[in-house]
């Protein structure tokens, strides 16, 4: 059973180390103020330097940064709040006195993940907390909180995770999701042995990324940060993209300066910072499919910096599995093609994976599918069924 607690009301001191409890009743994180000479001679105005290191430890050692979600406003203000800047009521607005916070699973540098209820929904309640002395560091993280609530507010899919309702809390937003009890797909390969996964099971994982990746594309979206950490897993195995801080609208995105994502994943074209369409996101899933057929990290045993150099500079990619089918390994070679114009659309990556995943369930494995200039010529053959073929996807690099 889930242990969550209800939100509490700021009030006394209490200690951060409790915070597992399901008592609904708690206790309020110590803040560290410094005493001011105007109102108190025992206490110091710490220097600035000293002030900063304080507040690092302050939040470094918070267990539980829910209790920064609680104000001192009015009981209820959660589901009438008002955006600070415009005045105007955001539809998306949690109503915090339905929120039930439970036990943290995961976290970043910026960001808490604990599982909740709202509303009577299990849910994910993701924590970013707004640096108070960073100006660089607050604008980043606010356009980011602002980015993903403004795509996941409006986009609908079974493979698109599902977005409930966020808030501001300054200095902690938080953006609540369904919860998706099976992790992310990266935690998911950790623990299977290298080249494990059967073709079953690659191409159902595979298709619901690449189905997700079209409709995301569909609606004008580039992800920016496809990788399997922002791939999740529900009860089903069902895969979800998740994550959309840095995704921006295709024809805005050209507007924003440097390189976005994760180095293992970025593409040549943004690694060198310049100009990217959506196929930016077809390497990424090259990349996370190669991941697929081999249960490892890539460029595993280099830095993320070293990563970068060695696709954007020199062309290498990570290692090919000889075990893996061809035609898996023709798409990955497709995707991740450093010529973005030879890399496909995600419409293609679906049909082809779908045709396989096809031909597999009736026990006829096709060794390769064809190129996508030959594929209406073949389209009745593949309807009457499953061939053998020697045909290979032509690779450009």
């Amino acid at each position: 059973m889930l242990s969550c607690f209800r939100l509490p009301r700021l009030g006394g001191g209490g200690d951060a180390a409790d915070h597992h409890a399901a008592s609904p009743r708690r206790p309020a994180l110590p803040f560290l103020f410094a005493a001011s000479p105007s109102t108190s001679g025992r206490g110091k105005v710490p220097l600035a330097a000293e002030a900063e290191d304080m507040e690092k430890k302050r939040w470094d050692s918070m267990e539980s940064w829910s209790m920064l979600l609680d104000t001192v406003l009015d009981p209820g203000v959660g589901s009438s709040s008002r955006d600070g800047g415009g005045g105007r009521r955001e539809e998306w607005m949690a109503d915090l006195s339905q929120l039930f916070i439970g036990n943290k699973f995961a976290s970043g540098a910026n960001s808490r993940i604990y599982r909740g209820i709202y509303r009577q929904r299990a849910v994910a309640v993701k924590m970013v907390r707004i640096p108070e002395r960073d100006e660089d560091g607050r604008a980043l993280l606010e356009d980011q909180f602002n980015s993903e609530v403004a795509f996941l507010s409006r986009l609908y899919h079974p493979n698109i995770v599902q977005f409930i309702a966020a808030c501001k809390k300054p200095p902690v937003y938080c953006i609540i999701t369904e919860y998706m009890s099976q992790g992310t797909l990266r935690m998911y390969l950790n623990k299977k042995d290298p080249y494990s996964l059967s073709a079953e099971t690659i191409l159902k994982l595979a298709l619901d990324i690449s189905r997700g990746m079209e409709y995301l594309h569909g609606q004008g979206v580039i992800h920016r940060d496809l990788k399997s950490q922002n791939l999740l897993l529900n009860d089903e195995m069902r895969v979800k993209v998740a994550d959309f801080g840095t995704s921006c609208l295709e024809t805005k995105c050209q507007a924003t300066k440097g390189n976005k994502g994760t180095y293992r994943w970025m593409a040549p074209e943004m690694t060198k910072e310049k100009p990217y369409t959506r196929k930016v996101d077809v390497y990424s899933f090259g990349i996370v499919l190669w991941e697929l057929t081999t249960c490892l990290l890539p460029f595993q045993g280099m830095t993320p910096v070293q990563a970068a150099y060695a696709a954007s500079e020199k062309n290498l990619r990570p290692p090919l599995s000889t075990t893996c089918p061809p035609v898996l390994n023709n798409l990955i070679k497709k995707c991740w093609s450093a010529n973005p114009a030879r890399r496909p659309e995600f419409s293609y990556i679906v049909s082809v994976l779908e045709k396989y995943d096809h031909c597999v369930k009736e026990g006829m494995p096709v060794t390769a599918h064809q190129d996508l200039r030959l594929w209406r010529s073949f389209a009745k053959v593949f309807r009457m069924g499953c061939i053998a073929s020697n045909l290979s996807i032509p690779v450009h690099a």
